[in-house]
This record gives structure tokens, sequence and C-alpha cells, in this order.
């Protein structure tokens, strides 16, 4: 099957082989910023009853274009921060997302709360680049790793001391997440391969799937406190961010979606 998400495994694969030439080993100096763990604010927020929120800067949507090219990232990353967000995730992918590892490392440095690397990884290289820029946590996608893969990444993200977020939208892909032993997994309603189009009840057909344990994350087409309210008790998080980069202020929105509380909290 090919699509979308194939091209741009293609084009980060031939960005990562550049990059190995021109920084054979972006840790080479040390080993980057102090790491905050992901899994424990998860875990905070699960303890306190509440739905935990990663909110997103990016520039662009591959599915809806521009959003705020010329954004501050750092202005908006703390204004997450003080509304209440949980984690902030950063598009580090060029082409498609607008992001950089500049962005990355800039929000790094200005908000005290995890800082995820959100990218389509598909070589060690930008494993190691992300957490050279201060990344706390990578995203992983199932569709675009096998198993073989998926394990070795699993692997040297937490020798490196960093969380994995491992999301899938196919069925298959997300039940090969869950065998892998992700602790942190993600449901992404939108189809990377076709990015146009969006599935907001792919989180309650995947749910109960995951067993008991790992974090589940749903990701994409929260637009709004009742779409986060909707969503089932199984899960731990969304991950906002094209609604809160449209908006003008995000901080009304990030507060309002950051004061949800869970009805039910997973043991």
């Amino acid at each position: 099957m090919s699509g979308f998400l194939e091209r741009v495994i293609a084009e980060r694969r031939a960005d990562a082989a550049a990059a190995r030439v021109s920084d054979p080993d972006p840790l080479a100096a040390g080993p980057g910023p102090s790491v905050r763990s992901l899994p424990a604010a998860l875990a905070a927020a699960r303890a306190a009853g509440r739905l935990a929120v990663i909110a997103e800067v990016k520039r662009h949507s591959p599915a809806l274009g521009a959003l705020r090219p010329e954004a501050d990232v750092v202005a908006i990353a703390r204004a997450y921060e003080a509304a209440g967000a949980t984690a902030i995730s950063v598009l580090t992918e060029p082409r498609h997302w607008g992001g950089s590892l500049a962005d990355l490392k800039a929000v790094h440095d200005a908000v005290g709360i995890p800082v995820v690397c959100k990218d389509v990884v598909v070589d060690p290289h930008q494993l190691r680049a992300a957490r050279a820029a201060g990344a706390d946590a990578v995203l992983l996608i199932g569709e675009a790793l096998d198993d073989p893969t998926l394990a070795l990444f699993l692997r040297d993200a937490e020798a490196l001391g960093m969380a994995a977020l491992v999301e899938a939208h196919e069925p298959e892909a997300f039940d090969r997440v869950i065998a892998s032993g992700a602790t942190i997994v993600g449901v992404n309603a939108r189809d990377l391969r076709h990015p146009e189009r969006l599935d907001p009840e792919r989180i309650v057909a995947l749910a109960p799937r995951v067993p008991d344990g790992p974090f589940l994350v749903a990701e994409s087409g929260i637009g709004s406190v009742a779409d986060a309210a909707r969503l089932p008790a199984r899960v731990d998080a969304i991950l906002v961010g094209t609604a809160l980069m449209r908006a003008g202020d995000p901080a009304p929105l990030m507060s309002a979606l950051a004061a949800i509380r869970r009805s039910t909290v997973p043991e």
C-alpha cells in the first residue's frame, strides 16, 4: 500500500542519510538537556482523575495547509504551559508540517514540562538528533516501522533517556503497537496514508484493545471540549494541535481542555 506516509518515509530516510554526513553524531558534545518524564506526567494526571493534554506546536497541516507559518513557537508553548498543558508536542518534519529541530530546542528551553518530538522517525540518527535538541519523548508510527525496527527504536529511545509515544491508525498496526510493549500508545484518528481522511470513531473502536497498564492517547480530530468529553473513559490523554494553533489566543481552549475530569480513572 502506498500513499502520503510512504512519500514522507522516503523523504525522511534521505534526510537522515544526509544528516549522518553533515553531523555523524548529534550527541558527540554530550547527552543534551535533562529529561523530563512524560510517563510520570501522564501518571500524575491519571491519578488526579484529569485528562492529560499534550498540546501541539505546528505551523502547517498536510490536510489543511498553513496554520500559523510565522508562529512564535516559544510564546505559544509558554501559553500552553501556563494554561495547564501536561506536555507539548513539537513538529520537526520540515516539508509538510513546517517544523524543525530548532523549534524543538527553543520550546524545550522555554518550558518546564515534557516536550515530545513529533516526526516520521525511520532512522536511529533522528532519535539522537531529537535527544540532542532536548526531546523528552519521541513519536513512533506503527505503520512506518516493521516489528524489528519498532523494537530497536523503543530500546534506543529508552537508552537515550526518552519515552516513546507509539501511535497507529490501522487496526493491524495498532495490534502490533500493543504487542511491542510500548508504555504510551496512541490512536491517530487521521489516516497518514491519506491525510484528508479523518475518523473520529477510530479511538472508540481501538480503545478496547489496550490492556491495563499502558497510557492511551487520542490524537487528531479533537477541536473542542465536547469532542474530548465524548472519548472513552480508557483514554488518558489527548494530543491537540490544529484547534489550538488556529485559535487567536489558545489559552481559553487549552484551559478548558485541561479542566476536563475523567468520570472513570483506570486502575
